[in-house]
């Protein structure tokens, strides 16, 4: 009984309209009138909208015969001066770069921040629900995984909301990511510049956007460079975490010993370097190494770690601009930014350094 109570207030604070099965809600208004929900949302709050919007909006309402809970509706107009920041993993240095950026774009604009981990997909779906009783203003979303549920939910939400990452062409929201792709590039041609041929890849799970997306890109220029396609030389490791990359690395020199190895990232690269050093090769004499992303870790590894930037705190400060930039003006077309990735070569891949 309390729980029933409980899921029709929730219904009642996301929808701003009575329960009642028969009376038509926000999601088909929107529908009716081709605009997005929070358009509607907007609307019916009292906020600022285009005079477009708000005629076919208003028109939608008196056709469908949509009547708006005033007290719900209060509710949903409150500002909290608060914005989300959601993430897989919080202790990830990537994450914690990105969230630095947000938090600075935050406090200069006089919003509080509030950081959530979402390390499973239903978790993110919790808390897309959840910011619709109105305790942030908006969200920052960097997911790993994004489903068919994911992207569903994010079509409802009536709030404003950023991903970082890559998302469907056709989900209209305002979207950051980094062409990692190219990255991989970077870090491949570098190699195969310095002699390398029989390169390996150590990839986080491929279920996730970035472990698919540096698989596809892995395979693609390691073949128009030449360099050798030996199925050993590619290992998944379980997570991108250190504890997961020692695994891959261990399972990976079992079988080969390549010239060189990249890392999905700079943990699974970092552990690689730690497992060559157990086995008394030397780093990048005996097998050159190099992550992604960039991290503050990179500086700090002996030899210093190779690493494409991926532009953490670029992706952060874009995605805080946009979604701030939406509260300010929330019909404005939505924008996807793509920041471009650098590499930074560092002694864990500088070859000519250690052969003289």
């Amino acid at each position: 009984m309390i729980r029933s109570l409980c899921n029709q207030l929730r219904n009642r604070l996301q929808t701003g309209v009575e329960v009642s099965e028969d009376r038509p809600t926000v999601s088909q208004v929107a529908r009716h009138a081709g605009v997005s929900v929070a358009s509607v949302s907007r609307v019916l709050n009292g906020l600022p909208a285009t005079e477009q919007t708000r005629a076919k909006v208003l028109a939608a309402v008196e056709e469908l015969g949509y009547r708006p809970n005033a007290h719900a509706r209060s509710l949903k107009v409150r500002r909290s001066q608060q914005l989300a920041f959601a993430v897989a993993d919080v202790g990830n240095p990537v994450y914690v770069e990105m969230m630095r950026a947000v938090e600075d774009e935050a406090r200069a604009r006089d919003y509080r921040l509030l950081v959530s981990s979402t390390a499973q997909p239903d978790d993110m779906l919790a808390l897309l629900d959840s910011l619709e009783h109105g305790y942030a203003d908006g969200l920052v979303l960097s997911p790993v995984r994004v489903n068919a549920d994911l992207v569903a939910a994010l079509r409802r939400v009536t709030y404003p909301v950023v991903v970082v990452g890559t998302v469907p062409a056709d989900l209209d929201i305002d979207n950051v990511r980094t062409d990692s792709a190219a990255g991989v590039g970077l870090a491949l041609t570098h190699l195969a510049e310095q002699g390398c041929r029989r390169v390996a890849f150590i990839n986080g799970p491929r279920d996730t956007v970035p472990g698919a997306a540096r698989a596809h890109a892995f395979e693609d220029h390691a073949r128009s460079l030449g360099l050798d396609l030996d199925p050993a030389l590619r290992v998944e490791a379980g997570d991108f975490t250190l504890a997961e990359g020692r695994k891959a690395a261990s399972a990976l020199l079992e079988g080969t010993t390549p010239d060189a190895v990249l890392g999905a990232n700079d943990l699974l690269a970092i552990a690689t370097m730690h497992v060559l050093a157990e086995r008394g090769l030397r780093v990048p004499r005996d097998v050159a190494v190099i992550g992604m992303d960039d991290t503050e870790l990179a500086d700090v590894t002996s030899p210093a770690l190779t690493s494409v930037d991926l532009a953490a705190h670029d992706r952060g400060g874009a995605a805080a601009r946009l979604l701030l930039e939406r509260l300010e003006d929330p019909d404005r077309p939505s924008q996807r930014v793509t920041i471009q990735p650098r590499l930074s070569v560092r002694g864990s891949s500088d070859l000519g350094s250690a052969r003289r």
